[in-house]
């Protein structure tokens, strides 16, 4: 007797006894004796519970994003001081506080501010010129931290030249190939500029792109097959983000932009975030400034909605200006709907960061989450003893406090994590 028979039996015994009383009458008097109904067995309930379709789960990709990993002087110092015996440098106890933060992400993603082009001498703005090339020794450390996405458009791409940046992409193509990493921004040619990144995470389709505002003055040369996509190629950026919408779930957008040294977010870059979401961004993540600068909410014409890191500040530096020190690390889930299909973002905040160093001399530098800072780490920041002294060396839990609630609203800091 099928299962459907049993429920009908049942149903009718309940609802018309008289009626099957009849019926049984003559059916055992024509039939015999109807068999008894097969008990439920542990098979008979799977065989139930499998026929009721369950409702797809949501797919969730867990994101931590980082602003710029500028490589001063002292920094680098620093990892020479922290090296061991057979290493030139180690870069791993500056990123030993956030490290947990960034290995707890599905995706890391992180602003690469400065070359890496081994042939070339290892620069830190050091004598006052805003030249960088950072030991390879950089790579190593933010890979061991947990970053696996790196975007490298910025104005300091050309520092060694047309050859050095061909050299740093190089580099940073072996390193993606050996670690499983996404590189882009800076390319060898301009068929790999059109080669979009989509990185799939927990069955979730990422798609990257990264645009540069200038180069510090400098172009490529016309006779060289490099490629940096600038944030005045609207038409370029246009179609690389309605094509990686079409390709992904969820798009997200590096934007190198912006004033140095000012929280103020330019009307320019509103215009331009909005144009992005619209064609399709879906988090847009704005870096160079080395401050910490607001964030929103932008709708789109359809009634969906992007989100905008107007500037993450640095992530570590050697500066001497209280609002270079406090950065924010974007935090949020990217969520594909079981049932639509349909891609949402929750959860969506900033941790903030603080770049410390004991003393003048910039010693023992490192970068703590807030959760982690203290008013008495505060009040021991080398920063009011730096050298050459900033416009702002004052440095307190008071201006750290302030910096934060001025520029990460209320409703998007993260400061327990």
């Amino acid at each position: 007797m099928s299962l459907k028979k049993i429920y009908s039996f049942v149903a009718v015994a309940v609802l018309f006894p008289s009626v099957l009383s009849g019926c049984l009458e003559m059916e055992t008097s024509e039939v015999g004796k109807l068999p008894e109904p097969e008990p439920m067995t542990e098979e008979t309930t799977e065989l139930i519970e499998t026929t009721t379709e369950p409702i797809p789960e949501d797919k969730r990709v867990h994101v931590v994003s980082a602003g710029d990993n500028l490589i001063h002087y002292s920094v680098y110092k620093n990892a020479e001081a922290y090296a061991q015996d057979g290493e030139n440098y180690d870069f791993k106890p500056i990123y030993a506080n956030v490290k947990p933060l960034i290995e707890s992400a599905d995706v890391a993603v992180l602003n690469q501010e400065t070359i890496i082009s081994e042939s070339n001498q290892i620069r830190g703005a050091d004598g006052g010129q805003l030249i960088f090339n950072s030991p390879p020794e950089v790579a190593d450390a933010v890979i061991d931290a947990g970053f696996d996405v790196f975007t490298m458009a910025n104005n300091h791409l050309l520092d060694m030249g047309a050859s050095g940046l061909e050299e740093s992409i190089n580099f940073w193509n072996e390193k993606a190939e050996q670690n499983n990493l996404t590189v882009l921004g800076a390319y060898l040619s301009e068929e790999d500029s059109e080669n979009i990144r989509v990185r799939e995470v927990n069955g979730v389709k990422i798609a990257f792109l990264a645009y540069a505002e200038h180069i510090n003055g400098f172009s490529i040369p016309s006779d060289s097959p490099l490629r940096v996509i600038m944030n005045y190629e609207e038409d370029v950026i246009e179609r690389q983000i309605k094509k990686a919408d079409e390709m992904a779930d969820a798009v997200i957008v590096s934007a190198h932009w912006g004033v140095e040294d000012t929280h103020e977010v330019s009307q320019d870059r509103k215009d331009l975030a909005n144009k992005m979401v619209n064609w399709g961004a879906d988090v847009i993540l704005g870096c160079h400034t080395h401050t910490a600068e607001t964030m929103e909410w932008i709708p789109r014409d359809d009634g969906t909605r992007g989100f905008v890191y107007y500037s993450m500040g640095n992530f570590i530096c050697a500066q001497t200006d209280n609002f270079n020190l406090v950065g924010e690390m974007p935090d949020f889930d990217i969520v594909v709907d079981g049932v639509t299909g349909e891609t949402r973002l929750e959860n969506v905040g900033a941790i903030p960061t603080i770049v410390h160093y004991d003393d003048g001399s910039f010693s023992n530098i490192r970068i703590y989450p807030y959760s982690l800072y203290t008013p008495e780490l505060a009040e021991s920041h080398g920063l009011p003893y730096a050298y050459p002294s900033g416009s702002f060396p004052e440095f307190s839990w008071d201006i750290i406090n302030s910096i934060i609630e001025n520029n990460i609203p209320e409703e998007f800091r993260k400061l327990d994590k």
